[in-house]
């Protein structure tokens, strides 16, 4: 499994000459870089999107059902599945926590079995942030959901059965989504060795 190591030949890392923001606010932080190449190339505007490190949670209950949530996003126009998720907040002690956090206001479960997924990128060439990806087995209705007052979610607990129609059929579009849970569901049923 390849990590953040070095491999021989890697193509070194560019070099920021300056560095200029152009836009900040809470969910559009925008930066214009000038960059030099290992080659001596540079390129003058190289914009990034900073956003702070997100959380998303591959929920199971007791009875083999995947927790989901279901939201309008503007972006798309669209409501469609998604895995309960959030930015991990100034007062998250870790991304786990985080996640546990996003779970339990979304949707009202809670406890269960922690472990780590994945760590992965949104879009490394344009953005800065990264999206830790839990799996909570075994968790339970503790309550009533806490949504913040601008969400408007349903939450619907799915047999696991049925995921991957949901990917397949388009009910589930979120890529950032879609790669924690499948990495779920091949390590359920891991593919046939040919």
């Amino acid at each position: 499994m390849e990590s953040n190591r070095a491999f021989p030949n890697d193509p070194l890392p560019w070099r920021v000459v300056s560095r200029e923001y152009l836009h900040r606010k809470p969910w559009l932080t925008i930066r214009q870089d000038r960059v030099r190449l290992p080659s001596g190339a540079e390129i003058g505007e190289y914009w990034v999107s900073e956003y702070p490190d997100w959380v998303n949670v591959v929920a199971i209950t007791r009875r083999d059902e995947l927790v989901l949530i279901r939201q309008y996003r503007h972006g798309l126009g669209a409501v469609h599945f998604e895995l309960p998720a959030g930015v991990i907040d100034a007062d998250d002690s870790e991304p786990e926590a985080a996640g546990r956090r996003e779970l339990r206001e979304e949707t009202g479960y809670d406890g269960g079995r922690w472990s780590h997924l994945m760590t992965i990128s949104a879009n490394p060439a344009l953005q800065a942030n990264l999206v830790h990806c839990y799996l909570a087995e075994g968790v339970e209705l503790a309550g009533p959901a806490a949504h913040e007052h601008t969400e408007d979610i349903r939450v619907h607990v799915v047999p696991v059965a049925d995921a991957l129609a949901l990917v397949d059929g388009g009910a589930m579009v979120q890529a950032l989504n879609i790669a924690p849970l499948t990495r779920y569901l091949l390590r359920r049923h891991p593919p046939q060795a040919r």
